[in-house]
């Protein structure tokens, strides 16, 4: 019996873009102005993508990990610290998504070579691909997408979220850390380190990715910048005659743009058609503490039952210009989607890692994972908001 083929998401993505703009439910100037907003975001996404993958290529994440183990002594609670340390700085700079796929694999292969339980460090890296991804702008597409209302409001990104992004994080570990305690305890018998293929190649992408993390905190333009650093290492890499780390065709993640453009323009659509009344009205108004934990539990919920891009997109007009209210519910967007393996992209990128990688985690772990930890980390990281405001 043939096995039937699936309709590529991408494709279903580009039929549905283009059916909303010719019946015109999109109306025309919503489309400029949504095609203004996300395009230079996309741009990034790009961009970034290529630049996390020349430096998977060249061993930067093989070699922070090596350096982990190397460090840690022997003792394996050091090493899970250490490889905390590297998913907060990786989702940081490089993005969750960029956390989700490239260093899960790092992170599970230095488990099994250590001889420890991989589990733990592979949830790890999911919880703070999500609750670490307040910290720059360029963490998250909806911390991007924020950064524009908020310099619109003369507000500094960093300025605003320093303490959820903080209190976020900190949440995170201590729950990891207390849960995990036993699976961590004990010694590992350090192995010989792997050969580095090229390291004057891996040098340069560590000092890209160094001065990608000054640039970024100093509020340089993200999609620029993320391009200029991309056509750097590309053509140091090529420079070194060395091979791509994926096909050409690959190296920028186009079917994945084409799906979350699609979401954008399904969200913007909806909202055309009523929607923003109905999540306004959820949502509610104000900006005094209640009023930010209702926002960012809304946001945490709709990115849970739909994922954290679109919950971001839908429920952006109820935060209006309002800066605190815009932080509220980049914190329930951006750690609350926790619960769902489909809350944000950056569990789907995880969770199918995993499963390369034979490493088995029921959906029920990631659930039971989220149900404790999205609430302490939104509800913190709120409150924290509040008080540093």
């Amino acid at each position: 019996m043939a096995r039937r083929r699936r309709v590529p998401w991408w494709l279903v993505a580009v039929v549905v873009t283009v059916l909303v703009l010719v019946t015109g439910a999109l109306p025309t100037d919503d489309a400029r102005e949504l095609a203004e907003r996300t395009l230079p975001v996309l741009v990034f996404v790009a961009a970034l993508t290529v630049v996390a993958e020349l430096c998977a290529g060249a061993g930067l994440f093989d070699a922070a990990a090596g350096l982990a183990a190397r460090l840690a002594g022997g003792r394996r609670w050091v090493l899970w610290a250490l490889v905390v340390v590297l998913a907060i700085v990786s989702t940081a700079v490089l993005s969750l998504d960029t956390t989700a796929v490239l260093l899960t694999p790092v992170v599970i292969a230095l488990a099994r070579r250590t001889r420890t339980s991989p589990l733990p460090f592979a949830l790890a890296v999911l919880a703070l691909a999500n609750t670490a991804s307040l910290v720059l702008p360029v963490s998250n597409l909806t911390n991007l997408l924020a950064d524009h209302t908020l310099r619109a409001a003369g507000v500094g990104y960093l300025a605003l979220m320093w303490a959820p992004a903080l209190v976020a994080i900190v949440v995170t570990v201590a729950f990891l850390g207390v849960r995990d305690r036993r699976a961590l305890a004990g010694r590992f018998d350090p192995q010989p380190p792997h050969p580095v293929r090229d390291r004057p190649l891996l040098l340069v992408c560590a000092l890209a990715v160094g001065a990608l993390a000054v640039v970024f905190v100093a509020g340089a333009e993200p999609a620029p910048t993320a391009v200029v650093t991309a056509a750097v290492l590309l053509a140091a890499t090529l420079a070194r005659h060395q091979k791509l780390p994926v096909a050409a065709r690959d190296l920028v993640p186009w079917r994945t743009l084409v799906v979350v453009l699609g979401l954008f323009v399904v969200v913007a659509t909806a909202h055309a058609q009523g929607l923003g009344q109905v999540l306004g009205q959820a949502a509610g108004t104000g900006d005094g503490p209640a009023s930010l934990l209702r926002i960012a539990a809304v946001g945490a919920l709709a990115s849970n039952g739909m994922n954290n891009l679109p919950a971001y997109l839908a429920l952006e007009p109820a935060a209006g210009a309002e800066p605190l209210r815009v932080a509220a519910l980049l914190v329930g967007t951006g750690v609350g989607p926790l619960i769902t393996p489909w809350g944000s992209l950056a569990t789907v990128l995880w969770w199918q890692r995993c499963r390369t990688l034979m490493l088995d985690v029921p959906a029920g772990t990631i659930v039971r994972q989220g149900l404790v930890l999205a609430p302490l980390a939104v509800v913190a990281a709120t409150l924290a908001l509040v008080a540093a405001a």
